[in-house]
C-alpha cells in the first residue's frame, strides 16, 4: 500500500509502551538501517499522520522511500522490505 507523503528514508511511527514498536526498532537498529523515529508518546498529534497513513491506529507504520508501508510487521516482513 503506498502513502501520499513521500519519505526520504525509512520512517517509523511507534511507541515505547508498544512491544511491536520495541521489536521492529530493535532490528532497524540491529540491521543499521537509516531510518526516522516519529515517538507517538512525545508528538502525539503525529498520530493522525500515522493513522492517514495505514487507515488504521495499529503501530508500529514503518513508511518507505518508495511510498510503501508496513503496519506491525513481523521481522522477515520488515527486513524483506528494507531490501527491496
Amino acid at each position: 500500500m503506498t502513502s501520499a507523503e513521500t519519505y526520504e528514508k525509512v520512517t517509523m511511527f511507534g511507541a515505547d509502551w508498544c512491544r511491536d514498536c520495541i521489536r521492529s526498532k530493535a532490528l532497524l537498529d540491529r540491521l543499521g538501517a537509516d531510518y526516522d523515529y516519529v515517538d507517538l508518546v512525545a508528538t502525539p498529534e503525529q498520530a493522525d499522520v500515522a493513522l492517514s497513513i495505514s487507515g488504521r491506529t495499529n503501530i508500529p507504520v514503518i513508511v518507505f522511500p518508495d511510498g510503501s508501508h508496513l503496519v506491525e510487521p513481523t521481522d522477515p516482513e520488515l527486513e524483506a522490505a528494507l531490501s527491496r
